[in-house]
């Protein structure tokens, strides 16, 4: 599953609203808001478990708005994650007691880099884990002269598509796929994610917001 995470919960016992994105940043920024754990790190073999289980959770809220079979689909696989922490491109933002509480596993499609899956608990959500977890693979793509960072999601969730809208990715046409990228789409396509309408998009590097 390629999903996303952000959804309003509460996170460590204080309500954390969905409020405007800029202002959480800010707050964040400021103090008021704290991400617990920190920094990010490569997964490790022990993490498997816990990945497999924050990506449970974070699949529940699709059951909300009607994607039960996005809710229920499984996880990604112990072998799938083990090739991603051989390939040295899967990171965790871990709590207080490092244990991951998101993870971000990054693909290379098309010669460019790709967000295969980005994930958090959504007991910590509202607090940009996500965010920094994709700055993180911005930094190592822009450290290999990459210069595109690539993924696919579902164009109409608001945690998928328009959140990353906000960060600078746009959507691209599907004549303009590469074949990479229409590959990934036709897998996808076949276990049936295209039941709700997804779509490929990517951002240019070069003007990378960081938080």
């Amino acid at each position: 599953m390629t999903g996303l995470e952000h959804v309003p919960a509460l996170v460590t016992g204080y309500p954390i609203a969905p409020g405007d994105p800029v202002q959480r940043r800010e707050r964040i920024r400021g103090g008021e808001l704290v991400r617990p754990g920190g920094p990010i790190r490569p997964a490790r073999e022990r993490d498997i478990a816990t990945l497999q289980e924050i990506e449970r959770r974070a699949g529940a809220p699709f059951a909300e708005i009607g994607m039960v079979a996005v809710a229920e689909d499984e996880p990604p696989s112990a072998e799938l994650l083990r090739e991603f922490l051989v390939g040295e491109r899967a990171w965790v933002w871990p709590d207080a007691r490092d244990e991951p509480i998101g993870y971000l596993l990054l693909g290379i499609v098309d010669g460019q880099p790709h967000i295969d899956q980005v994930s958090v608990d959504p007991a910590y959500a509202g607090l940009r884990i996500g965010k920094s977890l994709i700055d993180h693979a911005v930094t190592w793509a822009k450290s290999r002269g990459l210069h595109e960072l690539t993924l696919t999601t579902f164009t109409e969730v608001p945690w998928n598509g328009p959140y990353y809208e906000r960060l600078g990715f746009t959507y691209i046409p599907v004549d303009d796929e590469p074949p990479g990228l229409r590959a990934v789409r036709a897998e996808e396509s076949a276990n049936g994610l295209d039941e709700w309408p997804r779509a490929c998009m990517r951002v240019d590097l070069t003007g990378w917001v960081y938080d």
